[in-house]
């Protein structure tokens, strides 16, 4: 299974697309092999297409805008998330970003998911023990 199967595209988990629409990828990630390899991997699909390059996180933000990228791919940094990833989901919350580990080996998908909870109950108690609850969990 390949890394695109490996993090849920055909399973619902990506962007809605008509069917004859393709998904736009903006490639944002080092090394530059690993960008053409998925370049290439992304070319062969009929249902995917590469829509630009960019590596400084400014470009980055500005090209997602030019291209209406669906999805970046960035590198994964050995720790953490990559740093652009929160400012991408802030200003486009619908962009998913695929971040991958330059060796190819580890991959990770962010995306912005907007949670819906109806409350058993309106009083008092029921609201702010909700509030505690969902802050502790952030």
């Amino acid at each position: 299974m390949g890394i695109l199967a490996e993090v849920g595209w055909g399973s619902g988990l990506g962007p809605t697309m008509r069917d004859w629409a393709k998904l736009k990828i903006l490639l944002a990630n080092r090394p530059k092999m690993l960008r053409e390899l998925l370049r290439e991997l992304i070319g062969g699909q009929g249902d995917m297409q590469v829509v630009g390059e960019a590596l400084d996180p400014l470009e980055i933000l500005y090209a997602v805008r030019k291209t209406e990228a669906d999805v970046v791919v960035t590198t994964l940094p050995a720790t953490g998330e990559p740093a652009i990833t929160s400012h991408l989901l802030a200003e486009y919350p619908d962009v998913l970003v695929l971040a991958l580990a330059p060796d190819g080996g580890r991959a990770v998908l962010y995306r912005q998911v907007l949670l819906k909870e109806k409350l058993q109950s309106t009083n008092n108690s029921v609201l702010l023990s909700t509030l505690r609850q969902a802050s502790a969990e952030r």
